[in-house]
């Protein structure tokens, strides 16, 4: 089997699996409770918390665990909003954004914020000067995501972040979720007030993620209950969850150095796929995460070619997991201006930081195998 589905998820750690049923059948304690396996709980959940934080070159008290990714986005759009309103009720993101940011901002616009969507080039990119005119002195948030999870354009957070401090008093957030381990991204440097994390897009497991708050600021929390995470998300830690997703950090980051090679798998894979003239590039050629590559093939569907490859127990996917299923463009390569028929047939391939030459060199076998004989039935039609 070669998986090439990173973007949707990764597959765990062993080390991170391990680490998940020890904490689960060890010190399976409430980390609230004040007994002993309360507090053995509430330690790890301590020391998670501080691996985390340094990582990302924060303070711990700027940590908030959370269920995954969607959470953290919409914890970090509506609870700033909510909390903040009396400050302005202009919202600025992106037509590019996951779903998880995309559809919270609507949300809001259904509670009378006024919301401005930037729009972007054939590339995927926001221009910076468009965010600057569309900076007012009621915007209170702006959210543009770090890497987008089905072309892999990588926008210009610090830019950005520098622009909306210059020019407005609006909080930023990122959804840094395809970024973290691949595109290195500095909290302080981009001026980032909230950064959204989710632990299964980097070898953890799923239902866990984080969320980074500048320290100070004023969030109003969404679930009621027990005042947990410094009373900002009540329920109980998944401090198991928790544990692992802190490894799983560590062992993504201390495999930094891959990602040259995997840059050059990228490069190479690019190169090798174009060069049929039947094949669309719709990633960003340069200014692209090292991991994520869509194409196209106009006159075939991208599902046809995913289940061609199944077929070939190599996975890929159409656009997102969480639209592949809808059997329409995607709101991102709409965005975009592809044309329809590039749009029907893109396909995502994405690797992690183990992919090697040798699955990109069979990769391409089968492709050759499987869809060049479609493409020469496109080309004779």
């Amino acid at each position: 089997m070669i998986y090439l589905d990173n973007s949707a998820t990764t597959r765990p750690y062993e080390e991170v699996l391990s680490s998940f049923l020890t904490v689960s059948q060890e010190f399976f304690g409430n980390p609230s409770s004040l007994h002993q396996l309360g507090e053995k709980a509430s330690s790890l959940l301590e020391k998670s918390r501080e691996q985390a934080a340094s990582i990302l070159e924060v303070d711990r008290e700027e940590i908030l665990f959370t269920s995954g990714g969607t959470e953290s986005n919409n914890l970090a759009i509506k609870g700033i909003a909510r909390a903040n309103r009396h400050r302005g009720n202009h919202i600025i993101t992106t037509a590019v954004e996951h779903p998880s940011v995309y559809n919270a901002v609507l949300q809001l616009k259904d509670e009378g914020f006024d919301i401005t969507i930037l729009p972007v080039d054939r590339n995927g990119m926001i221009d910076t000067e468009y965010l600057k005119n569309a900076l007012t002195q009621k915007t209170i948030l702006v959210s543009i995501m770090h890497v987008n999870n089905e072309v892999g354009t990588v926008q210009p957070i610090k830019e950005a972040g520098a622009i909306i401090k210059e020019y407005s008093r609006a909080f930023f957030h990122v959804d840094h979720i395809q970024g973290f381990g691949k595109v290195p991204l500095n909290i302080r440097q981009a001026k980032i007030d909230l950064l959204s994390l989710s632990a299964h897009k980097f070898h953890g497991l799923k239902g866990t993620g984080l969320l980074f708050i500048k320290k100070g600021l004023l969030l109003r929390e969404e679930l009621a209950g027990g005042d947990q995470e410094a009373a900002k998300r009540s329920g109980t830690e998944n401090v198991a969850g928790i544990v692992s997703m802190a490894k799983a950090m560590r062992m993504t980051v201390e495999q930094a150095h891959r990602i040259p090679a995997l840059s050059a798998l990228r490069q190479q894979l690019i190169k090798t796929l174009t060069s049929h003239k039947k094949v669309t590039l719709v990633s960003p050629m340069e200014n692209g995460a090292p991991h994520i590559i869509c194409v196209s093939v106009p006159g075939l569907r991208g599902e046809v070619i995913v289940q061609a490859l199944q077929k070939e127990s190599i996975y890929l996917s159409t656009t997102s997991a969480c639209s592949s299923k809808k059997q329409t463009i995607s709101r991102t390569i709409e965005a975009m201006a592809c044309p329809s028929p590039t749009g029907k047939g893109s396909v995502r391939i994405s690797f992690s930081l183990s992919t090697t030459a040798k699955e990109i060199e069979m990769l391409m076998e089968a492709w050759n195998r499987t869809i060049l004989p479609l493409m020469e039935v496109i080309k004779s039609s």
